[in-house]
């Protein structure tokens, strides 16, 4: 029942969304009867063109997602979004320097304890009313002026004004980062130079200002460098807001529905991915990592790593550096086999003979834990096109499955990462650890240093990155 009380007490955001009539979705108008005011979220990135990461993450809160059989809307309301022009992308600018602590200190000290500016779209429309955005260039294929039109947000020339909506304020509940290779240079590594500690430090840079902060995601790896991505993290502590990166990979649907068991006893894992360097290999290794924190004790961080390629590959597994039996239990799980299956339809065995014929680069990136155990994550371009898990558990056996990757372009695995995102912009705390994150983002580094360094064993103590993995699995169960 809609009471005097209830209408006074969201009838600024009522007014906001009958004058913009595509912003009455479902979702919303529910949250509107319970008097919830929509969470503001102030997107940041550098492309939003059809099939972009972007697209796929972001549009799921501005349109809803599938989740549990149904259509879900989050109560969300994408009130800014930033996109890097792309001259500024190829400008390779060094690292934003940190805020001037003295400076902020001041303004922090004084504004820390006042009250969280309120949700609604009251206080952003009296923010955005004081300055007329400047329209971004328009870009070839770019969604984002559709959208902004469609669902009534602000485009915006700054990653600062984003944030503050045009005023001298944080005008904004969270923050998401996703960023596509676009026009990023690579480094002789062949990692794509994002600027993703450069984004995160101007968002504290206002955070610090203004004295408040908020939640925020970075979708993918932290930083191209171990380094930034600690400075990352510190930064998130210092200041005290909830931090998460990572991708879609480990928490899309299992086929089968498995996980290795909270505790369980193992000693070897193989992951079979597809893709590139600095590419969909990070997402192979996130997922592989998902699997294998959960054994016994926990995660204790990273002794070496080693990049092999080519004919190198198929003599590592000769010299037991990796199980063959985990590589044919983990190719079993893939629904996406080539070669003969492609030709005429028939099944066959991805026997090493036969992958010999179909892969013509093979990688493996080869892990040794501090606690002993060994993975080793396998590119095989050209013998599927899936990305699959095997390991041996004491007492319960082989644990194998597939992550689901659904063809374009139902990109619905995005659901599942967006369900995630959601949880940390709504509870303020991150569903799994941000760790693994850190940890898979220095493994990739550290891989392609073996690899720029002719396929070197690399010793990496930098990497004793312990913790905990959640409890409860976080992929998604229907």
């Amino acid at each position: 029942m809609l009471t005097r009380r209830r209408f006074l007490g969201y009838s600024a955001l009522t007014s906001a969304m009958l004058a913009y009539r595509p912003l009455l979705r479902p979702g919303m108008a529910q949250a509107m009867r319970e008097g919830q005011h929509p969470l503001r979220l102030a997107i940041l990135g550098n492309s939003y063109t059809e099939g972009s990461q972007l697209q796929g993450i972001a549009d799921c809160f501005l349109a809803g997602y599938p989740e549990n059989g149904k259509w879900h809307v989050p109560n969300v309301q994408v009130v800014s979004l930033y996109m890097q022009p792309a001259e500024e992308a190829r400008a390779a600018n060094p690292a934003r320097p940190a805020p001037n602590a003295a400076t902020a200190a001041t303004r922090t000290a004084r504004r820390m304890e006042e009250p969280s500016h309120p949700r609604g779209a009251q206080s952003w429309q009296l923010q955005t009313a004081r300055r007329a955005p400047a329209e971004p260039a328009e870009i070839p294929g770019d969604l984002s002026a559709g959208r902004a039109s469609e669902f009534g947000f602000r485009r915006c020339q700054s990653i600062a004004e984003a944030l503050r909506g045009g005023g001298d304020q944080l005008a904004v509940d969270a923050v998401l980062v996703v960023l596509d290779p676009g026009e990023y240079a690579r480094n002789d590594k062949g990692q794509v130079l994002y600027p993703s500690d450069d984004f995160l430090q101007q968002c504290a840079q206002v955070f610090e200002e203004d004295g408040r902060a908020v939640p925020y995601f970075n979708h993918g790896r932290l930083s191209h460098s171990f380094r930034q991505a600690q400075s990352m993290v510190a930064t998130a502590e210092r200041l005290k807001f909830p931090l998460m990166g990572g991708c879609s990979l480990p928490l899309t649907w299992r086929l089968p529905d498995v996980d290795v068991p909270l505790g369980g006893q193992l000693q070897e894992a193989v992951m079979v991915g597809i893709g590139s360097y600095d590419g969909t290999d990070y997402d192979s290794l996130e997922a592989m990592q998902a699997m294998v924190e959960r054994r016994k004790g926990g995660e204790t961080g990273v002794k070496a790593v080693q990049l092999l390629e080519g004919d190198d590959v198929w003599a590592a597994a000769d010299a037991g550096h990796w199980p063959k039996e985990l590589l044919s239990s983990a190719l079993s799980r893939s629904d996406s086999p080539q070669g003969l299956t492609n030709v005429d339809g028939r099944t066959q065995d991805l026997t090493p003979e036969v992958l010999l014929d179909l892969v013509q680069n093979p990688a493996a990136y080869c892990i040794e834990y501090n606690d002993g155990t060994r993975a080793t994550m396998l590119l095989l371009n050209g013998a599927v096109q899936s990305y699959t898990f095997s390991t041996r558990v004491a007492g319960q056996g082989l644990v194998s499955t597939e992550f689901l990757d659904l063809p374009a372009p139902n990109y619905t695995y995005s659901a599942c990462l967006a369900t995630k995102i959601e949880e940390l912009f709504v509870s303020g705390r991150a569903p799994y650890p941000l760790q693994r994150s850190l940890l898979t983002s220095g493994v990739l580094e550290a891989c392609l240093t073996s690899r720029a360094n002719g396929h070197q064993r690399v010793e990496t103590p930098h990497l004793a990155v312990k913790y905990q993995p959640p409890t409860e699995s976080q992929y998604r169960r229907t």
